[in-house]
């Protein structure tokens, strides 16, 4: 073989593995009728495309909105919907697009982008009385956001392992975010896997969700499930929320902000910055809790909510 073929072949070789995440990419499912056949709740068709969500509880009663995060969509929320429905809740959770059985619009996914979605949820609701906020994660920042430009709406900003505080990624996640395309492909590459192994590490953990760590798995099924996770983090992840705590301590709005001593995606040192931020938060910490908060110390995260109600109304 001469060495012109064989540097031929090794350059093909080359090409068709830079292509593969590309392909693999293209080739996932597409999130359309079939696979909303399963889907629980409803639709809602908003300005960016259709919007999955679900009601839990009574008809009548105060309204609790929950926003999930960056990779986990509102089948987060089912042991903390359920016991905020025997509160005396009545609580809506939805898809934020790119995740569950919501549409996945390209473009940026910046603080706009999620608390527009939010705003068209809550009108095609016909929502227009005051409700309490919850957000998670990368939802505790569009929940931040949407507070801070709605104050008047809200009773109660609850944030659970809330980010928003510019907390910064590793050094591969920096360099993803900063550098396009190349970053594109690194995060089509690399971050399948890693989304994977970190899901099965939550495996022995107790979950009030049923079955989570195949559900989260099971986004990775769906085209446009990663660039989402991508735009999100060059978008609202990059943001830093400071400015909108300020604003809603300013305004009056009750903070309850809870947090993980043993949170490895959003560190304890949060609890610091908050009060920076907002010293009229009140803000408890679990021991021995992780992120995932919602699901794996749910009964906690519930009696401290209805502590802080009991407390308001003293």
């Amino acid at each position: 073989m001469s060495w012109l073929l064989l540097s031929g072949l090794l350059l093909l070789g080359l090409l068709l593995l830079g292509l593969l995440p590309l392909v693999r990419e293209r080739w996932r499912r597409t999130m359309g009728p079939g696979a909303r056949n399963a889907a629980p709740g409803r639709f809602a068709r908003l300005t960016r495309g259709l919007t999955h969500y679900q009601w839990h509880g009574p008809t009548r009663g105060p309204i609790a909105v929950c926003v999930h995060g960056l990779t986990t969509p509102s089948f987060v929320w089912g042991g903390l919907a359920e016991g905020l429905v025997a509160q005396g809740y009545r609580v809506l959770t939805y898809d934020l697009y790119g995740r569950g059985f919501s549409d996945r619009p390209a473009g940026a996914q910046d603080k706009a982008f999620f608390v527009t979605q939010l705003e068209e949820m809550l009108a095609h609701e016909g929502i227009t009385e005051d409700f309490s906020l919850v957000g998670y994660s990368m939802g505790g920042a569009i929940a931040t956001a949407y507070t801070a430009t709605h104050p008047d709406r809200i009773r109660t900003l609850v944030l659970l392992a809330s980010a928003g505080l510019k907390t910064e990624p590793g050094k591969m996640g920096r360099f993803i975010r900063d550098h396009s395309p190349l970053g594109d492909w690194l995060m089509l590459a690399l971050f399948p896997q890693l989304h994977r192994r970190g899901c099965e590490a939550e495996r022995a953990l107790p979950s009030s969700v049923p079955r989570i760590v195949d559900l989260q798995k099971n986004e990775l099924r769906y085209k446009g499930f990663v660039p989402a996770v991508l735009a999100s983090l060059r978008g609202i992840l990059a943001e830093d929320r400071g400015d909108d705590l300020r604003q809603i301590h300013r305004s009056g709005v009750p903070i309850l902000a809870i947090w993980g001593d043993a949170d490895q995606v959003i560190p304890i040192s949060a609890v610091g910055r908050m009060t920076e931020r907002a010293r009229s938060a009140r803000q408890e910490v679990i021991k021995s809790a992780g992120h995932g908060l919602p699901y794996t110390h749910t009964q906690e995260v519930l009696e401290i909510i209805a502590a802080n109600s009991r407390n308001r109304l003293d």
